[in-house]
């Protein structure tokens, strides 16, 4: 790493600008008009485009069998409950829990249903050896933990020790697995006061009230139980999953950090929708990010049928629901989608970040374009996107520039979340949507026999540095298949450079900052985002490529809280930690 720094402290100028709707008895897309014509062999996909043209040079191999990674998600379908809570599946995160700068893995187990009992499996730790070899040693780390029927795994530093901690989510209970610096995990999930003992899914850490501690927000789904267990047939006329709009919603919960290893809920205190506007909630994603660039972190929610939110925050952790007053709650046509994964990026390159969010089968994709002020237009039509047809129910989704020539690529894995859809296709084609310059995104074709070229029952999706070449890989998990790890490969289109961040002054893992990267071709915007995707967690590390004929000329860190800091020379090609200087008051 070599850096020319300078520091200055400047206030934060404002800038003006989560399981779809299931397809059987009671959805309202249970109909699957307009399926029928898109049931093309899934190696010839709709909107495709070959080789040669977008995205040239793209090389995505699936590494997953040298890794030793052979764990997977089980979500107890062979029991017969024909149960919602099997629908969901698991995430996976990135982290070093162990601190030996190599990233880890760690993957929910889920559960199963044994004589109307709801039951866990143990879930995997995947310490990296190196040499993208890895082994399972969750067991000795103490978070295997096979009690509890899980779904999302989320990490974050709570006590700035420099040791990140984890929180899993799960049916009935969380857990919170406090990393004790040792290679091991001590759950305290009880003793640090995170009492939701409801039906948790995805989950985001990030420091909301400003006072340098990691906050939390824990997305719950619906009200299921085996005594609020309706039958329900699917659109075969087969006993199926049933749909979520039969089940009344859970709201989420948000808890903040008091900085000595407890927590507080504060839901009711800071403006979360709640009480008997509860019905609106139904969350299966979260993300935390600094969405309106005024210096504090905001809340984007997908929710499942129901409309998503978008929490402002007004710098002191007080939060205003504003989804639908600036577009982003509904799609083009006012409805409200099976939302489920969620990310942000600057897909345009007009430094305002924009919103994506993955749906059901039969909606579009949404991506919800910033057009500044604070508002924003959904722009899926225009860019593409609805060009893929309705057969995808998406799920696990990032924001990355595979090759790095200067715009975000988008990555979406998918599957359906009932037994018997009308479209015979449970397991789904992975996409990646290749962006043409900012103005579209067009959907890129695989050899048969990749892993983009064959249906999978894909869930969550993190994307991290395994290898240490400070390119990402991406890490997709799955239902009763192990998770895949595909490296990028790709002939790259230019250079790229990777920036993990360290804060001082707040939160270690810095969640809400952002950095532009400088260039002769045009400056590129990254944030530090808490949790997103899919129930899963990428590495906090961000990911630029630029044009081969261009010329980086700096990078700009703006700090939660208000630091900014000019970095005039950074090599190319390099992967580097910037830690945050130091403010004497």
């Amino acid at each position: 790493m070599h850096l020319s720094a300078r520091t200055t402290r400047q206030p934060i100028q404002l800038v003006l600008i989560c399981v779809g709707c299931l397809l059987a008895t009671g959805c309202s897309s249970d109909s699957g008009e307009g399926i029928s014509a898109e049931l093309g062999s899934l190696t010839e996909p709709i909107g495709g485009v070959p080789a040669g043209s977008v995205g040239a040079g793209i090389e995505l191999r699936d590494v997953s069998a040298q890794t030793g990674i052979e764990f997977f998600y089980e979500n107890g379908a062979d029991d017969q409950a024909n149960s919602i809570l099997e629908s969901l599946g698991g995430g996976v995160t990135f982290v070093d829990f162990d601190a030996d700068g190599r990233q880890d893995l760690f993957l929910p187990g889920g559960g199963g249903f044994g004589d109307k009992v709801v039951v866990g499996r143990r879930s995997a730790l995947m310490r990296n050896l190196g040499d993208e070899q890895f082994v399972d040693v969750a067991a000795l780390a103490g978070v295997d933990g096979g009690q509890l029927y899980t779904h999302g795994c989320h990490v974050g530093d709570m006590d700035n020790d420099g040791f990140p901690d984890l929180l899993v989510t799960g049916y009935g209970d969380i857990r919170l697995y406090h990393n004790q610096g040792d290679g091991t995990f001590l759950e305290v999930h009880q003793q640090a006061g995170l009492a939701n003992r409801s039906w948790s899914t995805a989950a985001a850490w990030g420091d909301i009230n400003g006072d340098g501690f990691a906050d939390l927000y824990i997305c719950n789904y619906v009200n299921w139980s085996f005594k609020n267990d309706p039958s329900c047939v699917g659109p075969q006329d087969q006993p199926d999953v049933c749909p979520p709009k039969l089940f009344d919603a859970l709201p989420d919960v948000l808890f903040f950090n008091n900085g000595d290893g407890t927590f507080r809920d504060v839901s009711d205190q800071v403006g979360l929708v709640t009480g008997t506007e509860q019905e609106y909630s139904k969350g299966l994603g979260v993300l935390m990010a600094d969405i309106d660039l005024d210096g504090d972190l905001d809340i984007y929610v997908a929710n499942d049928t129901t409309p998503n939110y978008l929490y402002l925050n007004d710098g002191s952790g007080l939060l205003e629901e504003v989804g639908l007053i600036r577009s982003v709650a509904l799609d083009a046509q006012g409805g409200a989608n099976g939302s489920m994964g969620i990310d942000l990026g600057d897909y345009n390159g007009d430094q305002l970040p924009d919103l994506w969010v993955s749906n059901f089968e039969q909606e579009a994709f949404g991506l919800y374009e910033n057009h500044g002020r604070g508002m924003f237009l959904h722009s899926s039509e225009k860019t593409g996107i609805t060009s893929l047809g309705g057969l995808f129910v998406g799920f696990g989704t990032a924001f990355l520039d595979v090759d790095l020539d200067g715009d975000e690529d988008l990555l979406v894995t998918n599957g359906h979340v009932i037994k018997y859809p009308l479209s015979g296709r449970v397991e789904q084609l992975p996409l990646l949507l290749v962006n043409d310059q900012g103005r579209r995104f067009q959907r890129r074709q695989f050899p048969a026999g990749e892993y983009f070229s064959t249906p999978h029952a894909g869930r969550g999706l993190a994307i991290g540095d395994l290898v240490g070449d400070g390119k990402a890989e991406i890490v997709i998990s799955h239902i009763q298949q192990p998770c895949a790890v595909i490296a990028n490969q790709s002939s790259a289109a230019g250079a790229w450079l990777s920036v993990r961040l360290i804060g001082r002054n707040g939160a270690r893992d810095a969640v809400g900052a952002t950095v532009v990267l400088h260039t002769s071709s045009g400056d590129q915007l990254r944030m530090v985002k808490g949790g997103g995707s899919y129930m899963s967690q990428s590495e906090y590390r961000l990911y630029w490529g630029y044009p081969d004929d261009s010329q980086m000329t700096g990078l700009t860190v703006r700090w939660p809280g208000g630091l900014v800091e000019e970095h005039d020379a950074v090599i190319i090609n390099d992967s580097i930690v910037l830690i945050e200087a130091a403010v004497v008051e």
